[in-house]
């Protein structure tokens, strides 16, 4: 019941905030203590490193965040799950089964009347009330002679012991994938009297290098060079903290004890009915002055940090692909906020993609390039191909366990991925109307020329003005971008209404104006599809 409560509680709290998370992380992790504080808080939200951590993966990835801003925000996140801890460490488990009573009435409410209730709160009363059943059950078999004697198996009065207890903690949270979890536990089997003071904080320290296989995981099968160098920043800095740390346990557990008792908790010994009252306490202190050590180090020397990381890393890989569709990656489903993080950085990817494949076309409105037009085919099936995975891949999202904003912001980015692909389909129009114009020699007049060449310019110009929108966000953007599709409006009626003009002088056939025409046709709907997007992006972002 304890770990089904603190995957409730997780869960619940990103359902709850998970938007407002993703905005805080991206806006908020410029430098290493911004990024470390920004970790800590949004950690200590959701109560989970290891979904923290999994989300900085997918906005690595997807090129929102850079390698040392990811860096930066772990650190914060392994000080933000001790929060965990010291909750625990508090006697909240008499109100335990009263809570859960008022959890279950108020899940008969609609859910916008009280979201913040239904998700996560509910966890939390589940593991209080679980930390009630796994102390009441260990009662009975705390005396148990082959019991009593395994556990004397974990003691660090010799190296090899604290090492024991070191990859027991670690091996455990590989199990349960959650090292809040087995802090939880390693608190009860030590209030319990299974365990003593530094043998407890011995399986601590290897809780915290068990926690990062979430992280490896989410990597499995993974192409991603910046999804590896994340998730091997996250295993460094608790393994070296770690091991340094081991190198002074004698005094790291007499300091901690030392501090809890200058803050006022009674001895760590202390019994009350058998149960060792107090040790939950410099348990959880010892959590957290841990990786508050740890954070300090590594933030004075997060450069050599990267630097290591990316040394032990795969090396990118050399690709002669001229169109590397998107991949991704399975372990994020179970992270809504950062599987749709990588779908964002594959559509600004496509986009980019776009417009510059836009912007060849345009050359070619002036001067003929056989190599331009002919790549019209692999390039329109290239956006095809993608918009099919992309689209599979946030169905699959939207499958499953997702809330209200990210089922929204699914919606919006199918309806994104949809526009860019048709983007592509105009451009192989424009493509095929100049080669046909180029083939017949049909020349256009200056004018009409310069009409083409402008109107082509204001929808790169667009484009641009999307790509750099979904990459940080402004005050004025749905404004400009309105601007921008009146503008092409005005401009494809001024072209027309000189075209007329053109015929009525003779200055061009009717053959070549229908051509003409077509061509500013097709920039008008790229225009029309543009602020589509636009649209899209401005709800979500």
């Amino acid at each position: 019941m304890f770990i089904l409560g603190m995957k409730m509680m997780t869960e619940g709290l990103q359902a709850t905030a998970g938007q407002k998370i993703r905005r805080i992380l991206e806006a908020m992790s410029s430098n290493r203590f911004m990024g470390c504080a920004t970790g800590a808080g949004v950690t200590a939200l959701i109560q989970s490193s290891s979904a923290t951590t999994v989300m900085l993966i997918g906005f690595a990835t997807a090129g929102i965040m850079s390698l040392q801003q990811a860096v930066g925000v772990v650190i914060g996140a392994n000080i933000g799950t001790t929060i965990t801890g010291q909750m625990i460490a508090f006697k909240l488990t008499e109100a335990a089964l009263p809570a859960i009573a008022i959890g279950v009435g108020l899940k008969f409410f609609p859910k916008e009347k009280i979201p913040v209730y239904r998700g996560h709160h509910p966890g939390i009363r589940a593991a209080v009330f679980g930390m009630t059943v796994m102390k009441d059950g260990l009662s009975p078999i705390k005396s148990n002679p082959q019991f009593v004697e395994f556990f004397t198996l974990f003691s660090t009065r010799t190296i090899g012991g604290l090492l024991l207890c070191v990859v027991m903690g670690a091996a455990l949270t590989v199990a349960v994938q959650s090292s809040s979890a087995t802090v939880g536990l390693t608190m009860t089997l030590a209030g319990s009297g299974l365990l003593d003071y530094s043998t407890a904080l011995g399986l601590v320290l290897g809780e915290n290098i068990g926690t990062t296989i979430t992280a490896q995981l989410a990597t499995l099968g993974s192409n991603n060079v910046e999804a590896h160098r994340t998730a091997n920043a996250h295993t460094v800095f608790n393994t070296v903290g770690v091991g340094i740390i081991l190198l002074i346990f004698p005094w790291f557990t007499g300091i901690v004890e030392l501090l809890t008792l200058k803050m006022g908790t009674g001895p760590v010994t202390h019994a009350v009915n058998g149960e060792y009252v107090n040790v939950a306490r410099y348990i959880a202190n010892g959590h957290t002055f841990f990786n508050v050590i740890n954070a300090v180090i590594f933030l004075i020397f997060l450069p050599r940090l990267v630097q290591l990381t990316i040394w032990i890393s795969p090396k990118p890989r050399k690709t002669k692909e001229r169109y590397s569709l998107p991949e991704f990656d399975s372990g994020f489903i179970d992270s809504p906020i950062g599987a749709l993080a990588r779908v964002k950085g594959e559509i600004i990817r496509i986009t980019e993609f776009t417009q510059m494949n836009l912007k060849k076309l345009s050359f070619c409105l002036k001067i003929r390039d056989d190599d331009i037009l002919g790549e019209r085919e692999p390039v329109e099936e290239f956006l095809d191909d993608s918009q099919k995975i992309i689209i599979s891949y946030l169905t699959t999202i939207y499958q499953g366990d997702v809330n209200e904003p990210e089922a929204k912001e699914i919606s919006e980015m199918m309806r994104i991925t949809n526009n860019v692909e048709r983007l592509g389909d105009s451009m192989e129009n424009v493509s095929k109307s100049l080669e046909r114009i180029y083939d017949n020699g049909i020349e256009f007049s200056d004018q009409a020329k310069k009409d083409l060449t402008d109107i082509s310019e204001k929808v790169i110009e667009f484009l641009g003005l999307i790509i750099n929108e979904m990459r940080e966000k402004s005050d004025d953007f749905y404004q400009r971008a309105l601007a921008c599709e009146d503008m092409i409006d005005q401009m494809r009626e001024e072209m027309r209404y000189h075209h007329i003009d053109r015929l009525r002088g003779g200055e061009c056939s009717v053959d070549t104006g229908v051509l003409f025409i077509a061509l500013v046709s097709n920039y008008e709907k790229m225009g029309d599809y543009c602020f589509n997007i636009a649209t899209g992006v401005n709800r979500i972002i």
